[in-house]
């Protein structure tokens, strides 16, 4: 990576680092990072939806410029043709923010269902979808380290909402937000099951988690999961090399290390189809339940299905009795 434009990245970290964004969306988050880093005049902001000429011709624009800076660009994409289209239209380097969950449509998150297989089986795109400005914040500026710093290959793509963060500031874990998992909500005494939520999702696991320990005495550990596709790349390039290397210390991932020390079941959320989520499957060494848009409903899983399949899991495993989920499908109107 030239100097240059690793010079330009780290002024960008430097103007974005003292914002605090714990309790906006991540939409207006990154709106207003876009601000800071368009007075800073050292990143590329592309407003995708802008009707101004520099904007409309910025391709142009972009290829008569001879160093590289960093790029962030604002789009509403609902398909993986449309995607495929802008990052091959910016040589597949940037963050890529799509707010295309904020708009009327049919599918969930705004997108068709391509698109997040695209995002997912896409090895040169670390796909997010952070449940807070926080979360967003933290994603972009280790983009900019790892893209334009360290000068790695790919880019960056964030799944944007409106929606104010439910998530306790005391719970935020940077790292592990980058990494792709984290704790947001720890019961005082043994969790007996393990809920996991992305993007707009999380709020709706939380409600479940406090549906089950109010209604039912049932503890539960809620983890936020801006990427799933990141944790599950990881476990399966520990795995592969673990195969690779049989007489060496065996290889650890952050969700394997998350999820250590337990063997309560495991429900994971995400308001994209539950095939994103199914990524984690095979590296979950307990039952696991994946949710997403179309599991149990058309849209994401409510908190009371949620908080149903935790309970069915636990009878699953001969915790509780079954009579108790036959209980709870009835109290929530669910059969």
């Amino acid at each position: 990576m030239p100097a240059s434009t690793a010079n330009a990245a780290q002024l960008c970290i430097d103007a974005l680092t003292p914002c605090a964004h714990a309790r906006n969306s991540p939409l207006y988050t990154i709106m207003t990072m876009a601000n800071t880093l368009e007075s800073s005049r050292q990143a590329w902001v592309i407003r995708g939806q802008s009707r101004s000429r520099r904007v409309g011709n910025w391709p142009t624009w972009f290829a008569r410029n001879t160093g590289e800076k960093p790029l962030l660009y604002l789009h509403s994409v609902t398909s993986s043709a449309q995607l495929c289209a802008l990052s091959d239209q910016t040589a597949q380097r940037g963050i890529l923010c799509n707010d295309s969950e904020t708009q009327p449509s049919p599918w969930p998150k705004g997108a068709q269902p391509s698109l997040p297989l695209w995002l997912s089986a896409n090895p040169r795109c670390t796909p997010y979808d952070p449940a807070s400005g926080e979360e967003a914040q933290a994603i972009v500026l280790a983009g900019l380290r790892t893209l334009y710093v360290d000068g790695s290959p790919g880019f960056y793509y964030l799944a944007l909402h409106d929606q104010e963060s439910a998530i306790a500031p005391q719970a935020l874990d940077r790292e592990g937000m980058v990494k792709g998992m984290y704790s947001v909500r720890r019961p005082g005494a043994g969790a007996a099951v393990r809920l996991l939520g992305a993007g707009r999702a999380l709020e709706e696991v939380i409600h479940a988690a406090q549906l089950l320990e109010d209604e039912w005495g049932i503890a539960a550990h809620v983890w936020s999961c801006p990427s799933y596709t990141r944790l599950a790349r990881e476990a399966a390039a520990a795995e592969r090399w673990n195969r690779l290397h049989p007489r060496a210390p065996r290889r650890s991932c952050h969700l394997r290390d998350c999820l250590a020390g337990s063997r309560a079941p495991v429900v994971a959320v995400t308001g994209y189809p539950q095939a994103v989520v199914d990524q984690l499957a095979a590296h979950v060494d307990t039952r696991f339940v994946a949710l997403g848009a179309g599991s149990v409903q058309a849209a994401a899983p409510n908190r009371y299905w949620i908080a149903v399949l935790a309970l069915k899991a636990l009878a699953d495993e001969g915790h509780l009795d079954t009579q108790r989920v036959e209980n709870a499908l009835q109290r929530y109107h669910l059969k």
